[in-house]
């Protein structure tokens, strides 16, 4: 016919054989685009006898139809092929060894406060918590300490304007526990306390604390002794010892400061201990009578042991740290030599 000067079979051909994506495109551009062959053939319909124009027309529109169908099949075969080429080249690769992973880490605060944690609760000790907003009874008369008592200086304690403080131990959460439950019992209270103290190696405004408690019938200094005996072998090892020191604290009766062996020296004497063979981890001692009254129990009936201490002084001396603000610093070079990992 007069004006289809193309090989229909030539062009479908050339179609079939394009192994390229964008090529594709390209050829689909050359013959289907605004500018393309397809439009050329419709332009010349003006040229052509009006008595064959109808049969030319359609003769076009079969031919676009033609073209149009085999663009769009090779464009399959094309994006099929490409995608098991793809999906080949991810196929995962067991024998491949794995990428490291960049996961986080408990602090070591966190990491000593389960752990102290678990030794308790493992020997029957609740885990029980209080406000760290307390009233000055909480704080200091229900635990047998007189208005004299240095502790309770303005300028050791942070006070609120209603006349309400920010506790300087976990404490006053022996007092709650047993005004709202009666004996026997044995509680374990973790919590931050405050107290006004100048940063320096040894001490912070805000640390972290745990208490023990035990109530019952019968209990003796021998009781407070195996337990912390205990809970001191879980934690720093085998090995290690205590000693009991005789002290004074307002709420407990007699009072002792408790001491552990040195693990560098094995308590001959040595830097790290001050050449005593001996390191103060807390304090303890059997609950004073006067705490018992002031929560409802009879002392004649009831007796008990408590102990407590910083979690920052547990940690500095398991791991043998030299400042205490360094737990504080956010020095991911200090934090990651004690880390343990947790997804």
């Amino acid at each position: 016919m007069k004006g289809l000067d193309i090989n229909l079979q030539e062009v479908l051909d050339r179609v079939m054989e394009i192994s390229d994506l964008n090529e594709l495109q390209e050829e689909k551009s050359r013959l289907t685009g605004k500018q393309g062959l397809i439009t050329s053939l419709m332009k010349k319909l003006k040229e052509i006898p009006p008595e064959e124009r109808r049969e030319y027309g359609k003769t076009v529109n079969e031919y676009k139809n033609f073209i149009e169908e085999a663009l769009n099949r090779r464009k399959s075969e094309l994006e099929n092929k490409a995608k098991k080429e793809r999906e080949a080249s991810e196929r995962l690769d067991y024998t491949i060894p794995g990428k490291k992973r960049d996961i986080g880490s408990l602090h070591l605060i966190t990491q000593i406060m389960e752990e102290v944690q678990s030794i308790w609760v493992s020997m029957g000790f609740e885990v029980t918590v209080g406000p760290e907003i307390e009233t000055s009874y909480y704080n200091f008369e229900a635990l047998n300490t007189p208005e004299w008592h240095p502790a309770r200086d303005m300028q050791d304690t942070f006070y609120l304007q209603d006349g309400r403080l920010l506790r300087t131990h976990t404490s006053p959460v022996q007092i709650r526990t047993m005004e709202s439950r009666k004996p026997p019992l044995a509680i374990f209270a973790p919590g931050t306390c405050y107290r006004k103290d100048t940063p320096d190696a040894t001490h912070l405004p805000m640390f972290h604390q745990f208490e023990i408690l035990f109530v019952d019938k019968g209990v003796s200094v021998s009781h407070l002794k195996g337990s912390l005996d205990h809970f001191a072998k879980r934690l720093f090892g085998e090995d290690r010892k205590i000693r009991l020191r005789p002290s004074f604290f307002p709420f407990t009766e007699p009072s002792f400061e408790v001491d552990v062996s040195c693990g560098i020296c094995g308590g001959v004497g040595c830097r790290s201990c001050g050449g005593s063979g001996w390191l103060e981890i807390l304090g303890a001692g059997m609950v004073h009578p006067n705490v018992f009254r002031n929560v409802g129990y009879d002392p004649e009936v009831w007796s008990g042991f408590a102990a407590g201490t910083g979690l920052e002084r547990i940690a500095m001396l398991k791991y043998d740290l030299e400042d205490i603000r360094d737990l504080l610093r956010n020095d991911r070079r200090f934090l990651r030599g004690y880390r343990r990992a947790v997804i």
